[in-house]
């Protein structure tokens, strides 16, 4: 199928925006390249070192300098459901480095912290931080310059995209990112939903609120809904960066280890000691990041890549713009209906078809760049498979699914569940945001009425709950923004709004914070830029201002007399409370360097 025209153009115009620097960017790999692996030019101390601790057959290897070194860059810590799987990887994946030839070493840890465990908490206010940590952490276990290639462990909301920036900026190494998986299915997230609900009213108590989350949160592996952490996995297989159908099969399960183990031989079959050099530089380009953007829409995933494919793009040294999103959204359909853009989780949508059958169907309509290069080999086309087990017990692929299993989860891309993506940039004197729409239901698609403006979530809440808030309004919370206080997510909102929502209430949110992947049912206008602590105008809206929040038209608009606005000077507020405390005073410099959203809010 012919690549559809409007994706060729915004493709190309990103590659003419991007071209000096990522020309630069590849002329630095080109040099790296060219250097090779300089653990065999290291003295004979710095080598002693390297190696000290390995077995004898390891060290002997790596002695000789004839065998490559696999590096394991890992977000293990067993507190985290999501990551505790990645205990027992780093022995599968020495045990296949040791049946290639080859030698693995962990290099080193990232932090991995949860937004879940974080929300409406003091330390949500370093989790977007944590990602650039993320990338530096890496940098750090790579610093040794002692390997071949590299294998990434990470699954959640800012590891991933961490990971990837630091992947690419050691663009030189080649690169398999390794899943966890997610946990079997729990609890129904909309009953999990509806019970949060029910809390919120004061109909149940925190008893009955802890049985349903622990009942849907429950054991190893990611949240089942499809919030950041699953965006994340379908945007690494979409990318070329996983195994082809390695993103959601449960962890410990004899697949699974099989994928881990085959993943291990991939990385080192891409290295430069294999048969297929591949460097991730050469992977993530222009093409596999509109690939990747096409997935998101196509799935409806999380809001927080628009902060982050952008910031990894970057790392790449490709310029990648919202303006980009909103134009691929245009011709991009929502093939996927997943929570909260449906009933479904993620292990629903892998047994009805998966990744294998999501890219095969939007390849067969032209949605996607067949002609990538990804650590499976030449062309996407590799990806339209799924792996199961051999008798042996290893992994071999074959043809995925050519029709879905379950067309309430996941539909062909010629008959779509709407003909448009899952994200919507809006514009207007309010400045830019963005708003997942495809969970909102079209009567909520725009919204007008009276603004009421709070600086935190805790005094939309107290609001709430003391009764004051029945009625069509929209609420602003400002100075949620990265420079104000880290760019929170505001998740906590969701309930009260909703239940506000069901009352028959005419509700949207307007915010310089965000709503992560777990965007739900209510219209919610989110990253607005600038942001207010900057001046934006976000911090010009006075209670009972008019807010028209329009996700057709692609406007956020405050409907005040234009003298009147111009007239206005910002809201200051006193962030001093925001730099103390759970660490943050670690993160001021984070704090002070860090950019817009529109540019990946990032401090590189």
């Amino acid at each position: 199928m012919t690549l559809h025209a409007r994706i060729g153009e915004v493709t190309e115009r990103i590659v003419r925006r991007s071209r000096d620097g990522r020309q630069r960017y590849l002329d630095r790999m080109e040099k790296q390249i060219e250097k090779g692996v300089r653990r065999a030019k290291f003295g004979c101390a710095n080598l002693a070192h390297g190696f000290a601790a390995c077995g004898p057959s390891d060290k002997a290897a790596l002695s000789g300098d004839v065998v490559p070194n696999l590096a394991i860059v890992t977000a293990y810590n067993d507190m985290l459901s999501a990551h505790q799987p990645f205990e027992r990887f780093p022995d599968l994946i020495r045990a296949a480095a040791r049946e290639a030839g080859a030698v693995a070493q962990v290099a080193g840890g990232v932090p991995a912290m949860c937004d879940g465990v974080t929300q409406g908490a003091v330390g949500m206010e370093m989790s977007l931080f944590s990602r650039d940590a993320i990338a530096m952490a890496t940098a750090v276990a790579l610093s040794h310059d002692m390997f071949d290639a590299a294998v990434y462990l990470g699954v959640c909301d800012k590891i991933v995209p961490g990971l990837l920036m630091a992947a690419v900026t050691f663009s030189h190494l080649p690169a398999v990112f390794v899943p966890a998986g997610p946990m079997t299915s729990g609890l129904p997230n909309d009953e999990k939903a509806r019970i949060r609900q029910l809390y919120a009213e004061g109909k149940v108590g925190r008893k009955e609120l802890l049985e349903s989350e622990s009942a849907s949160y429950h054991g190893p592996g990611t949240c089942t809904f499809y919030g950041t952490a699953n965006s994340n996995q379908m945007l690494m297989e979409i990318m070329g960066l996983h195994l082809p159908g390695a993103s959601f099969v449960n962890p410990n399960t004899p697949l699974r280890d099989a994928l881990t183990k085959e993943a291990a031989k991939r990385a080192l079959a891409i290295s430069a000691s294999g048969n297929a050099f591949t460097p991730i530089g050469r992977i993530v380009d222009e093409k596999a990041i509109v690939n990747g953007v096409i997935g998101l829409h196509a799935t409806g995933g999380s809001t927080n890549h628009t902060l982050h494919l952008v910031a990894m793009a970057k790392a790449a040294g490709i310029r990648l713009t919202w303006d980009d999103f909103s134009d691929l959204s245009d011709v991009t359909p929502l093939v996927a209906r997943v929570y909260p853009n449906g009933l479904a989780d993620v292990n629903h949508f892998h047994a009805a078809g998966g990744m294998g059958f999501l890219i095969s169907t939007l390849l067969d309509e032209g949605l996607l760049h067949e002609d990538v290069t990804t650590v499976w080999g030449e062309g996407l086309t590799g990806y339209r498979s799924e792996p199961v087990l051999d008798e042996a017990g290893g992994v071999v692929w074959r043809a995925a699914a050519g029709t879905s299993h379950d067309d309430k989860v996941l539909r062909p891309a010629a008959t779509p569940f709407q003909a448009t993506g899952g994200l919507k940039v809006l514009d207007g004197n309010l400045g830019r945001a963005v708003i997942k729409t495809s969970a909102v239901k079209p009567d909520r698609h725009v919204v007008e009425a009276p603004a009421i403006v709070f600086h935190s979530q805790e005094a939309l809440q107290t609001a709430f709950k003391r009764g004051e808030l029945e009625r069509d309004f929209v609420a602003v919370i400002r100075f949620q923004g990265p420079k104000a206080n880290g760019m929170p997510e505001l998740h906590k909102l969701t309930p009260p709004l909703g239940v506000l929502q069901d009352r028959g209430f005419r509700v949207a949110l307007v915010t310089d914070g965000r709503m992560s992947g777990a965007s739900g049912k209510v219209p919610a206008a989110i990253h607005v830029t600038p942001e207010a602590v900057d001046g934006g105008p976000i911090a010009r809206i006075r209670d009972g201002d008019v807010v028209r929040l329009d996700a057709v038209a692609g406007r956020l608009e405050v409907l005040v007399d234009p003298a009147d606005w111009d007239a206005r000077s910002p809201v200051v507020v006193d962030l001093s409370d925001n730099e103390w405390g759970i660490g943050r005073e670690l993160f001021a410099p984070f704090r002070r360097a860090v950019g817009p959203a529109e540019e990946g809010a990032s401090v590189f």
